[in-house]
């Protein structure tokens, strides 16, 4: 009780300057009042005369005197709120403490102004600065220098201090003092040295001067060297709970900072040094690994935590003992974990760092022995064998390719034997599609690898082998009798898929089973016929008509051989010409090794020639034919070129697997389709491993990425001065040849219309046949023709199926796009009219036709006259309702529009049930979007909004994030975000969008709109920090390739974007993205005009890829100015012994070039 009276003795003192001497008597009681109040008066503070210090501080002039006095105005009511209350004394006391308090707010007010006066005079400000050259509210400290005269600046933010000062002024930079740990710990601490704090910025400015000028600043030299030591403490928040329930715990406790009763309980600030802290981790992850031995992230944080103390070892030994450290710890880890695949992963990667090309490669095939049926294991291995440029050849990479594919589709035969032993199984378990999946993601794999490396016609046999080998298959009792009969097929003379007159490989089996029955009745019935007697001598039938397999397998390799003596005889003919060709070239033959191109023209047309090639040769061609199955170009069967595109069955033999999922055959047809850039919609999530692998593979932009990088570079190129016309499109600007595109669009339409027997009904492949029609008819070109091109096709699918009304709607779409909006609206009116006599498993494909029928209808909504607003809404009150569909006859009532209102949200509840199933399908989106559409036209853009936001709390965030139709919804709110970007709040539309960029970070058209808001209403540096962002914690090519448009249409300094560059290419999985190589190569030498620089990046990139024959040839087109003869045909050399397809001879470059002469 004594302490409390004696702290309220104290802070209850009326007089600041004796508040922290405790006062000599205690408060008397009333009769004493007025002596005590008198001994107080006595004081010589009450007796001094002010008007002393009044006619000190008059006789300096200040400018800013009413500046001061109106901070000091401000300053007045703070002081009154933080003035402690006291308690009531007696009269006199009480008018006695009231003057006396106001005179000495009149005395402090005072010595302000008389400290900032000696300032002034001090530094002379008058003479150098004058008071509109200051921003408003400035603490103005002096400098020993003067501004800086200029008679111009760059200023970003419009600071004067910088002005004023001609530097950045050093009371708005940030001052820092060491921590000390006992303040902090102090309760009261802040509050007893407030006043204190807030005068010392003013104290002593000359010995600050020295200290900065002694030891610098914060970001100086010395004290960078400081905060990278390793003994250097530095202050921490920990968590005092358990430390494994903190590693996986979904929030972090947060320190009530407003509260006066400390920090949380479980949280403690301690001050530790980067050795400490190391000590302190490692005895926590041993005593979580202790603890939690089977849990996997435990063991993976652990092992992350050694490559961030790697990190900070500054010698390579040290480094090393780390490494080893973490790779010990991965053992031990799989040991109790052996069917982890992350930590097999993060274990293979850190033997990666250590040892050898060979003995990792053994290491890989050990671990791949033991989990044979890991796709994600298989790609791993594929990815770091092909990225390996001592190690890569083509016939090796085929052998690999060859043991995954035959492992993994092992794995799911014995998988889906298991499951299912009578093999009657209507559905497939959901582990076995997925491995499925994964299956024919390493056949595409294959695919790429074939096409890149310059073998075309292989990677389009491959797909027409195995599509057939899947899709199409006969009823067989085991494998082994199906590939022999599919041998028998593939050596036929049997049209494949895609080629014209294809049947599929069962209806060809057919057609040859029911042509031998034919031939067996006419051979019977001719022998009844002739009765007795001898008829002389006949072969054998099966001789004469020839389908055993053995019998024809001879005639297919009798015929090869033929070829091959041909083959032979016109190398003899080849061999020939070279000679001569040598000899006018005074060339001696026996000297081959010999012979120098003393000009890199010649390479130049040698890659020129060699790129014309590949775009001509792309379809394989048959061992007894003379022409190509598909190209028109005539080509003689005996040239030796011709045998490279002969592929046999052998050839495709060890790459065949069967597919029993649904999933997985859509997912093969749709990469097919998406290989040969046909225009299909979106047939995956973009966070699949598919679409990842897709990105990874790029050689060249495709038309849809290509299209939006082309709105956004004019986006941007229209808000500047002086617009530059570099685009990242121009840096990839490839030179393919229209008679080329429009073969493959025939051939996509042929492969297409056949595998709809297999897919009836499927909208996406429907479109995908129909765009490819239109391709294939207009070169690439599909707004060109009046009449719609895939018109007769269309109505040719429709006289197959005429209940097939989602192909109507993609049909009525594609006639929209060509202008014919009637025609577009009888063919929807019809398919919505016969929705009723549909069977009942057909009728809810209505919402798709609704939601298209109201986007063609907004589409066509540019003129005043049109009535196509109206038309929309009478189709989406129609759907909303439930009533039967009636063409449009006028503007539907309010009536009709509550009803609809009021349908939408019944049935959207009825989908919340489905959808927290996992049951999420196109239909149910395109309702979900047909209601937000009907409300964004009936009731406005925020109760649109309020719909798309509502459905995806909906699902769950992880089903969410791999759910195709959820994306489709997404990024149909961000385009409704950006439509009404003048409305919305820009701090929620880009919170909204680039939360969607961290669920969907490969999405191009969120990408897209990203920078399309950010242009219009933030600064270009809040977006880089986001791209940044981005970049780093989930890389993608997809958002590299926005970030390097961004920078390279706004005209960004060349440090900035070739930093960009050298970022994305330092990841371990971009560092082999093709298309960012072509890019910088392209950008050094275009853009920066820096030849020797994009030399050097070439070199870099056929390292990293070694299988890009793009890549290789853009050194022999592009960099001809700056490599020698010499180099160019030590690359040719190099290409040689990796067993890329090379399908010109320089000689005969030569030979034209002596013909040409």
């Amino acid at each position: 009780m004594e302490e409390e009276e004696e702290q309220t003795t104290r802070t209850t003192s009326l007089f600041a300057a004796f508040a922290d001497q405790p006062p000599s008597v205690a408060l008397p009681s009333a009769p004493n009042s007025s002596s005590a109040a008198a001994e107080w008066l006595q004081n010589s503070s009450f007796n001094t005369n002010l008007s002393v210090i009044n006619d000190a501080v008059s006789k300096y002039k200040v400018p800013y005197e009413e500046q001061d006095e109106e901070e000091d105005k401000k300053d007045e009511p703070n002081a009154e709120i933080q003035r402690p209350q006291y308690e009531i004394v007696p009269s006199s006391a009480s008018e006695a403490s009231a003057s006396s308090d106001e005179e000495h707010r009149k005395k402090r007010k005072k010595k302000k102004r008389r400290r900032k006066e000696e300032l002034r005079t001090s530094y002379n400000y008058a003479a150098t600065l004058s008071s509109s050259s200051r921003k408003v509210g400035g603490t103005k400290w002096a400098s020993s220098s003067t501004a800086n005269e200029k008679e111009y600046y760059f200023d970003s933010r419009g600071d004067r201090d910088n002005l004023a000062f001609g530097s950045i002024y050093r009371m708005d930079v940030a001052r820092y003092k060491p921590y000390n740990s006992k303040k902090v710990s102090e309760h009261n601490f802040f509050k007893q040295n407030k006043r204190v704090g807030r005068l010392e910025g003013d104290s002593d400015i000359d010995a600050l001067d020295m200290k900065l000028r002694s030891g610098g600043r914060y970001w100086s030299a010395k004290h960078a060297a400081i905060e990278r030591h390793k003994n250097m403490k530095r202050v921490r928040v920990l968590a005092t709970g358990n430390p494994a329930m903190s590693l996986v715990a979904d929030y972090i406790p947060l320190v009530d900072e407003g509260s006066d009763s400390g920090p949380v309980p479980n949280v403690k600030v301690v001050e530790e040094s980067w050795e400490d802290e190391v000590l302190r981790k490692t005895k926590e992850f041993n005593k979580m690994t202790r603890e939690h031995p089977k849990d996997e992230s435990v063991w993976l944080a652990f092992a992350e935590f050694q490559d961030k103390v790697a990190s900070m070892q500054p010698h390579k030994g040290a480094r090393l003992q780390t490494l080893e450290k973490k790779i010990s710890i991965l053992e031990k880890a799989i040991e109790l974990n052996p069917d982890s695949e992350d930590l097999l992963l993060s274990l293979m990667k850190a033997f990666q760092s250590r040892d050898s090309t060979d003995i990792l490669i053994g290491r890989w095939e050990r671990i791949l022995t033991s989990n044979s049926g890991s796709c994600k294991l298989w790609k791993e291995f594929l990815r770091v064998v092909q990225g390996e440029f001592s190690r890569f050849k083509v016939s090796e990479m085929r052998k690999m390719y060859a043991n995954a594919i035959q492992a993994l589709a092992g794995a799911c035969m014995k998988q889906h034997r298991q499951a299912h032993p009578a093999g009657n199984a209507t559905s497939v378990d959901p582990a076995i599609v997925q491995l499925e999946i994964g299956l024919v993601d390493v056949f595409l794999g294959l695919c790429r690898l074939e096409w890149q490396t310059g073998y075309q016609e292989l990677a389009t046999a491959l797909f027409q082998a195995e599509i057939e080998y899947s899709l199409f298959s006969p009823l067989v009792s085991s494998e082994q009798s199906k590939q022999r009969l599919f041998e028998h097929f593939w050596s036929s003379n049997g049209p494949r898929i895609g080629e014209d007159g294809a049947l599929g490989w069962s209806t060809w089996l057919e057609k040859e089973e029911e042509q031998r029955q034919r031939l067996v009745r006419e051979e019977a019935a001719a022998t009844a016929a002739e009765e007795g007697g001898w008829t002389g001598w006949f072969n054998p039938l099966s001789q004469n008509i020839g389908i055993e397999m053995p019998e024809d397998t001879i005639e297919r390799d009798g015929v090869v051989e033929e070829l091959n003596d041909g083959s032979d005889s016109n190398n003899d003919e080849q061999k020939d010409d070279i000679e001569s060709l040598l000899k006018a070239l005074g060339i001696d033959a026996a000297a081959e090794a010999d012979i120098k191109i003393k000009d890199t023209k010649t390479w130049t047309k040698w890659s020129k020639a060699e790129m014309d090639r590949d775009l001509n040769h792309w379809m394989p061609l048959r061992a007894n034919s003379d022409r190509v199955s598909h190209d028109d170009a005539a080509v003689d069967a005996e040239d030796d070129d011709q045998l490279f595109s002969i592929i046999v069955y052998e050839d495709v033999s060890d790459y065949l697997f069967s597919l029993n999922s649904e999933e997985a055959r859509v997912s093969l047809l749709s990469q097919f389709i998406d290989f040969f850039e046909g225009r299909i919609a979106q047939w995956t999530c973009t966070n699949s491993s598919s679409w990842v692998e897709k990105t990874l593979s790029l050689e060249i932009l495709p038309c849809s990425l290509l299209e939006d990088l082309r709105k956004v570079h004019d986006i941007l190129v229209r808000k500047l001065t002086n617009p530059t016309n570099i685009s990242l499109e121009l840096l990839l600007n490839s030179s393919d040849d229209s008679n080329m595109r429009s073969n493959v669009m025939k051939f996509l339409r042929n492969a297409i219309l056949l595998c709809l027997k297999v897919f009836p009904q499927n909208y996406i492949l429907e479109e995908a046949a129909l765009v490819s029609e239109e391709l294939s008819n207009t070169k690439m070109n599909s707004t060109s023709c009046s009449v719609t091109p895939c018109r007769a096709l269309a109505k040719t699918l429709l006289k197959n199926n005429r209940q097939d009304v989602l192909l109507c709607g993609v049909y009525a779409q594609r006639e929209a796009i060509f202008g014919n909006i009637e025609h577009s609206r009888k063919v929807f009116d019809m398919a919505l009219s016969s929705i009723e006599g549909l069977p009942l498993d057909m009728r809810p494909n209505a919402s798709l036709l609704y939601f298209w029928y109201a986007e063609v209808e907004l589409a066509n909504n540019s003129s005043e006259s049109s009535n196509s607003l109206s038309r929309a809404i009478h189709i989406l009150s129609c759907l909303g309702s439930g009533a039967s569909y009636t063409p449009f006859k006028g503007q539907p009532s309010s009536v009709q529009l509550l009803r609809a209102r009021q349908g939408f949200k019944d049935r959207i509840k009825m989908l919340s049930t489905t959808w927290a199933r996992g049951i999420i399908d196109d239909h149910s989106a395109a309702l979900i979007c047909s209601a937000a559409l009907f409300e964004e036209l009936t009731y406005g853009w925020a109760s649109a909004l309020e719909i798309l936001e509502h459905s995806f709390t909906m699902v769950l965030p992880e089903r969410r994030r791999n759910s195709r139709q959820l994306e489709f919804l997404f990024t149909y709110y961000a385009r409704m975000l950006y439509k009404y970007r003048m409305d919305v709040k820009i701090s929620k539309a880009w919170e909204s969008i680039v939360k969607g960029m961290q669920i969907y970070p490969f999405n191009p058209h969120i990408q897209h709109v990203l920078i399309e808001i950010s242009h219009l209403h933030t600064s270009p540096n809040k977006l880089r920090w986001t791209f940044d962002d981005h970049c780093q914690k989930k890389p993608s090519v997809i958002t590299w390739l926005y970030a390097l448009a961004f920078e390279v249409s706004n005209g960004s300094s060349e440090h900035r974007i070739r930093g960009l560059f050298e970022r994305a290419l330092e990841d371990d999985r971009l560092h082999r993205s093709v298309i960012l190589w072509r890019c910088f190569i392209e950008y050094e030498r275009s853009v920066v005009c820096n030849i020797s620089r994009a030399k050097r990046v070439f070199f870099r990139a056929i390292h990293a890829c070694p299988w890009s024959k793009k890549l290789w040839l853009d050194g022999f087109l592009k960099l001809d100015s700056v490599l020698t003869v010499k180099e160019l045909s030590d690359l040719q050399e190099v290409m040689r012994d990796k067993e890329l397809n090379l399908r010109t001879d320089i000689y005969e470059i030569l030979l034209q070039d002596e013909m040409d002469t």
